[in-house]
């Protein structure tokens, strides 16, 4: 049984170590977590950009003072235009690439801590593309689902539902959709903004800045997908292990029982075996008497009228036991013997059967034996001839 147990744990040790590596690969992807700053070590590439309502005959103006390791912006709104707006835009793109899409649909939310001087209510926007609207060429034509979050001079940490940003209503109202219209994808996001709202303060110098903006989000497929290997992997390593344990058990007690034969007095002791006839006489007794319950060895050593040192050197030279080892001996292979082949015997009568008043006594020696309960050793044992 050595082998299986080396066996066992080193596949065991083997198949702990790929379910754990495999874990770390999938509870990752189950639980993206991706950072955009700085910017060395973004998950996506991209480029910042100011833009102001300069555009619209307003004066509004914004300056990029940092966006390596965090985003410091400062601006300034002016009321010339109808609309008046500065946005700090994030291009999922290298410094002079094309815009291009990227996927946020794996992202549930976007984490940022924020301080602005003076106090202000911000903007957050998504560009993504509306299937009935959006034309890639024009910017203008893109869904913008948007959400609001205020900021002061203190740090804070702002956290954006991604999956529940509301499109304008100018916006639906310029393309004729329905205000119940809100769903959006994400799955081709050209950029996102940080601006102004209608609650900003205007003529007034402004300072915005972001750090630690991360994206999180939850994808359960990668889970049920572990989930599910686990079961399989670890389903067939039990019923592998089940299976080695029951061949190893069945080889470890024919090995056994093989090893124990000569022992069984009843069996393979005659007048031939031991070197006179008073060893005979010893070990006859003890092949013909073992069952008895009352049997101990005050009772034999009046019974064969002999000495504690004699018999005890009888058992010893012969086979190498002390009386009450040598007993128990016979006992247990001859129960051993009536489990394997005498199916109609229960193992509490075989338990009597060979002289054990004490069934819990005899399981516990039996186990001791052969490693197994009796009922486990009549349901892996199966001699090879029953006769």
């Amino acid at each position: 049984m050595l082998n299986f147990y080396k066996k066992a744990f080193i596949t065991f040790i083997a198949l702990a170590v790929i379910s754990i590596a495999l874990g770390y690969v999938l509870i990752n992807r189950t639980f993206p977590h991706d950072a955009l700053l700085p910017a060395q070590d973004s998950a996506h590439a991209w480029r910042m950009e100011a833009v102001s309502d300069i555009s619209a005959s307003g004066r509004s103006s914004i300056e990029i003072n940092d966006a390596t390791f965090g985003l410091n912006v400062g601006f300034k709104l002016s009321e010339q235009a109808k609309y008046p707006y500065v946005s700090l835009v994030m291009v999922f793109a290298e410094t002079h690439e094309v815009e291009k899409f990227v996927d946020l649909s794996q992202y549930r939310f976007l984490d940022f801590s924020v301080k602005c001087k003076p106090a202000n209510v911000l903007t957050f926007s998504i560009l993504t593309i509306d299937d009935k609207v959006t034309d890639p060429k024009d910017l203008g034509t893109y869904r913008i689902p948007t959400s609001f979050f205020s900021c002061n001079e203190q740090w804070q940490k702002v956290e954006i539902d991604l999956t529940r940003l509301e499109t304008p209503q100018w916006w639906l109202s310029e393309y004729g959709l329905e205000l119940s219209r809100q769903a959006y994808r994400l799955d081709k996001v050209p950029r996102i903004t940080f601006g102004n709202s209608f609650q900003s303060p205007f003529d007034i110098e402004s300072n915005v800045q972001i750090e630690q903006l991360v994206l999180r989000g939850t994808n359960w497929r990668y889970l049920y997908i572990y989930a599910a290997l686990m079961f399989l992997v670890w389903s067939i390593f039990a019923v592998w292990i089940v299976k080695l344990h029951t061949k190893n058990l069945m080889l470890s007690l024919t090995e056994k029982l093989q090893k124990d034969r000569p022992l069984i007095a009843y069996q393979q002791l005659s007048l031939d075996s031991p070197r006179d006839r008073g060893n005979a006489a010893i070990l006859r007794y003890m092949a013909t008497e073992y069952a008895n319950p009352e049997l101990n060895l005050e009772m034999a050593l009046t019974n064969l009228a002999v000495s504690r040192t004699k018999l005890n050197d009888v058992l010893r030279e012969e086979l190498g036991y002390t009386f009450v080892t040598y007993l128990n001996k016979l006992r247990l292979t001859e129960a051993a013997r009536l489990l394997a082949t005498q199916q109609h015997l229960g193992v509490t009568e075989i338990s009597y059967s060979v002289g054990y008043k004490n069934v819990s006594y005899f399981h516990k020696l039996f186990k001791n034996e052969y490693g197994c309960a009796p009922k486990t050793f009549r349901d892996t044992y199966k001699p090879k001839n029953t006769d």
